[in-house]
């Protein structure tokens, strides 16, 4: 096994795989600490069982597709929402019982937009400077870089109402980072934004990362998890991984295979149902393929092409990426494979 320590928490409800540094005394305590956290409505069980650490500084991608109980871990950890198990902390203060203390300290990027519209851009970050404490001399200070930080000097006078999409984020943003919180909390901030916008998101990101704030970041967009120093894998309220995105990546190494196949559509739809295969998609031109023992198919498959109206001209390994590794967890074939080794 690898030096990189990895470890496996097993219950009656969830596997997840941690892929994470070991721990030593030397360590600080982490900023964010989750553990065993349970969310129900009603019957409909939101987030089960869920754990996970950050430190100071780091980058945290929580990937999963709508419903997974992203933002409803988000409000237990922002003191929005009781949990009805578990625990956590920020900052060592409790999110519930100091859900107060933690919210001074904290900033907060709703999914929806949720600043005051009719209220132009500069108002509504003086407005906010004020409910965050900030002194007059500071604020000023504050608001005048982000103006120009974040490109919105020549909006300051235009109502947020009016704001295009990727603005309207980007003052959100602002206004949830003027008082230097220690951890920045961003439900889905590029949803429906252009790629440029994006991009200056998360540059803003990685800098305020290198100035030691804890990035809590969630996202259905796969192709994000790339700029995350770790990931986290949610799917159907259950943490199914944990890791850096190299780290992810690594384990899906040996089951991926693209295929040169003509007519792409028809082998997409036929190639799914080959044995073993559990994903398919189109990428690169090519037929991607998530196979439990590639070596074995390939070898099938010389032995006996069963598609005549399919030309097959090659075939590669191909490189994971987190499209492929989030479908492989979502299907049980790492977890499965985990069982079956003591890693």
């Amino acid at each position: 096994m690898k030096t990189t320590e990895i470890r496996k928490l097993v219950s009656p409800s969830t596997f997840t795989q941690r892929i994470d540094r070991p721990t030593s005394r030397g360590d600080k305590p982490p900023l964010l600490a989750l553990d065993g956290l349970v969310k129900r409505y009603g019957r409909t069980i939101a987030v089960d069982n869920l754990s996970l650490n950050l430190q100071e500084g780091e980058v945290f991608g929580f990937l999963g597709p709508n419903g997974a109980g992203k933002t409803s871990t988000i409000r237990m950890l922002c003191g929005l929402a009781r949990s009805n198990a578990g625990s956590g902390t920020v900052l060592g203060f409790d999110i519930w019982n100091e859900r107060f203390e933690i919210r001074s300290r904290l900033g907060y990027v709703p999914q929806q937009f949720s600043l005051y519209s009719d209220l132009t851009l500069l108002e509504n970050l003086w407005f906010f400077a004020s409910l965050y404490g900030v002194s007059m001399r500071w604020a000023d200070y504050r608001i005048r870089t982000l103006l120009a930080q974040l490109d919105l000097f020549p909006y300051r006078q235009v109502r947020a109402g009016h704001l295009s999409g990727g603005f309207k984020q980007l003052l959100a943003i602002g206004c949830a980072i003027l008082h230097k919180p220690a951890l920045l909390v961003l439900d889905e901030p590029t949803s429906g934004l252009d790629p440029c916008n994006r991009q200056t998101i998360w540059n803003l990101l990685y800098q305020l990362s290198q100035e030691g704030t804890t990035i809590f970041v969630t996202t259905h967009y796969m192709d994000e998890a790339d700029r995350c120093t770790k990931v986290g894998l949610l799917y159907s309220g259950k943490l199914l991984a944990i890791g850096s995105p190299a780290q992810l990546k690594e384990c899906l190494v040996n089951h991926v295979l693209d295929f040169e196949v003509d007519p792409l559509i028809a082998a997409q739809a036929s190639m799914r149902d080959l044995p073993g295969v559990f994903g398919t998609r189109l990428r690169g031109g090519k037929i991607r393929l998530l196979a439990r023992d590639p070596r074995n198919l390939v070898a099938e498959l010389r032995k006996h092409w069963p598609f005549p109206a399919l030309a097959w001209h090659a075939y590669e390994f191909g490189v994971p990426d987190m499209d492929d590794v989030f479908e492989a967890y979502r299907c049980g074939i790492l977890v499965a494979e985990l069982e079956s080794k003591e890693v």
